[in-house]
Parts: structure tokens; C-alpha cells; sequence
């Protein structure tokens, strides 16, 4: 008789903990990708199949997922959170989790709009998506809340209890977290500004969370003499914005820079880089080419990563797991604050985490 294969078994064959193992066969946590594939390797090699998964293969239904996301064209931020949905859905495929991308403009609300619309025609099983237009938001999740449709939250969140979860950082840690960077080991008072690039903070609830935490570090910071500034640049009229930049820069007692938006970090660099960084610390988001090309030159101090990736592969699985398996969502799943800098950035890329 052919002995049962254990999940201690297969711990032992791919070298991992039986924990590694137990969360690649229930969807639950977080795995590396090489233990992923690995140990996915050796459950087919062996057969392994746990009444769970062969339960939801027996079943025979497949679950259509829409994932609604900005242009990843626009802003390589998206373009990783597309790459991890491409890895969710390999993972998941197996399931019969269909995933479909759909896209909406960044910098349009009206797009956000239509592509949300067209997303509740097609009824589908779930819905993942980053809430960046907070109010349109909203009305979208009334309706998918209507046609009982359940929907997970990744990147940011609003501050209303919807969906079955959100998936991202604390966001106010976040921006308290930029702050002690730029003030740490500053022995003088001086001047910090947060730096909104690109979106509408007025429609932004995760730029308002970054801001609120930022300013709350400085007002109770004992003994604080500083000034702390935020400004809303719209990237649609560069030549402004670079003017209002220069202008701040050259304010007397300027120490730090705060850039809430990925990809505003590399416009507010390479005016830094034009101008003369002067000493003035500057704290950015996310491993985007153009910040990782600047955090090597030394104009960005710091970067926060948000990772888009793991989120939006994180974000499917939440969702799938619930669907497929009737589990309900970790709320909410919160992203360590990564801190990279010139010094553990090759370390941190070959880790396979990012």
C-alpha cells in the first residue's frame, strides 16, 4: 500500500517549515516566490492534493475576478501592481480563477467612472481595486455593495468600513515614518515640507493620511521649533510647478522634503540634482527606475517602499480565498514600512521579497 504523503513530508523535501507549506496549500500568508514554486513542484511530483483543494476542483465553478487599476502606461507604480496580478493569476489559475485587468486614466475621474460602470455589467464574481478617486470610489462600492458583489481595497483605503478588506501600509504611520527620517539627528530647527505631485489631494484620502500623519510627528515632537509646509503641485503645468519648487528650495532653514507620489520623487530629484541639494534631506516612494537611479546618485536619502507587487498579488489571493474557500480576508493586511537606502538596496533586490 502507497503511504500517504504529509505536509511534514513535503516540508522536508523542499527544505521549508511545515508553515511555509501549510500556507502555499491554504492560500493563507505570505510565501517567497522560489518556496512557492518550489514546494508547488514537489505537491505535483507527489500528488499531494488536500481535501480543501479537491474540494474546490471537484466543484467545477469558475470565479471571474476583475482587477481595476489605473493605466500601467502612465506610472511604473502600476506597472509592478499589473506584474503581481499576472503572478496571482498563474497561482490561482489552477482554481478556475479568471482574472481580468481592467484600466482606468490616473489623472481622469470620468475614466475611472466608465471603466467602473462597464466592470458592473459584467457581473462579476469579485472585484480588487486601489481606490484612488475617494468619492467616485465610494458610489462604485455602493453599487457592487447593491448587486452583492464583494470587493477587496488594496494600495489605499477609505475611510468608511467597505469591502471584505484593505491591503497596504499603514498610511499614517506611513507619513509619520517620512517625517522621523527627514528630522532625525537634526540638531537645528528648521523647515519640512510634504510634497503632493501629481494627484488631488482634495480627492486623495491616502495623501491626506501621509499628510496627517507627517504633520502630528512634528506637533508633538517635544520642544519642536520647526516649520512644517505642504504643498499640492499638479505635474499638468511643469513649468509652475518647477518654479514653486525652486522658490521653496531656496527658503532659508529648508532640511526636508517629503514626496507622497512615486513618481513625483524623480521631478522633485532632478530640480534637487539642477539647483544643489544644499544639505536638504529628501525622503521618496517605491523602487521605480527613475527613484532607484536618484537613491544611487545620493539626492534621495530614502525610499519608502510600498510595494505595489506584493500588494496587488496579496489583494487576489485575499479575494480568491474567500471565494473559493469561504475564507474570510485578514482585516486589515498591513505591509511592513520598508526603509531602503544606497546601503541595503542590493541586498534587499536580490531577496526576492520585492
Amino acid at each position: 500500500m502507497k503511504r500517504r504523503v504529509r505536509i511534514k513530508d513535503i516540508a522536508r523535501m523542499a527544505n521549508v517549515s511545515v508553515g511555509t507549506v501549510d500556507r502555499v496549500i491554504h492560500r493563507r500568508g505570505e510565501v517567497s516566490e522560489e518556496s512557492f514554486r518550489k514546494i508547488m513542484a514537489i505537491l505535483e511530483k507527489t500528488g499531494y492534493e488536500p481535501n480543501l483543494i479537491a474540494r474546490s476542483l471537484s466543484s467545477g465553478k469558475t470565479f471571474n475576478i476583475v482587477v481595476l487599476i489605473p493605466n500601467p502606461a502612465q506610472d511604473e507604480y502600476w506597472k509592478m501592481a499589473e506584474e503581481g496580478v499576472h503572478l496571482a493569476e498563474e497561482e490561482w489559475a489552477h482554481h478556475r480563477v479568471h482574472i481580468k485587468i481592467s484600466h482606468f486614466n490616473l489623472y481622469n475621474k470620468g475614466s475611472f467612472k466608465r471603466a467602473a460602470q462597464s466592470l458592473l455589467k459584467s457581473n462579476p464574481d469579485g472585484v480588487l481595486t486601489a481606490p484612488i478617486f475617494h468619492q467616485e470610489a465610494l458610489d462604485f462600492f455602493a453599487a457592487c455593495q447593491k448587486k452583492k458583489i464583494p470587493f477587496v481595497l488594496f494600495n489605499n483605503n477609505v475611510s468608511e468600513n467597505v469591502g471584505l478588506g484593505y491591503v497596504g501600509q499603514d498610511l499614517y504611520q506611513s507619513g509619520q515614518v517620512g517625517a522621523e527620517l527627514l528630522q532625525i539627528d537634526q540638531k537645528e530647527p528648521g523647515t519640512y515640507a510634504i510634497l503632493h505631485i501629481y494627484d488631488d489631494i482634495s480627492n486623495s484620502t491616502h495623501l491626506k493620511e501621509k499628510e496627517r500623519g507627517f504633520k502630528d510627528y512634528f506637533l508633538h515632537l517635544n520642544g519642536s521649533k520647526n516649520k512644517v509646509t505642504s504643498l499640492d503641485l499638479n505635474m499638468g503645468h511643469r513649468q509652475t510647478l518647477e518654479k514653486d519648487l525652486i522658490k521653496l528650495l531656496r527658503e532659508k532653514g529648508l532640511k526636508g522634503l517629503l514626496v507622497t507620489t512615486s513618481k513625483g520623487a524623480s521631478v522633485v530629484s532632478s530640480v534637487l540634482e539642477k539647483h544643489g541639494k544644499n544639505g536638504i534631506r529628501l525622503v521618496a516612494y517605491d523602487l521605480l527606475q527613475e527613484n532607484l537611479h536618484y537613491l544611487k546618485k545620493g539626492i534621495i536619502d530614502f525610499l519608502i517602499n510600498q510595494n505595489s507587487r506584493r500588494q496587488a498579488f496579496t489583494g487576489v489571493a485575499q479575494l480568491a480565498n474567500y471565494l473559493v474557500f469561504k475564507r474570510e480576508p485578514r482585516v486589515p493586511y498591513l505591509f511592513p514600512l520598508e526603509i531602503i537606502t544606497r546601503q541595503n538596496l542590493s541586498s534587499y533586490l536580490k531577496s526576492m521579497q520585492h
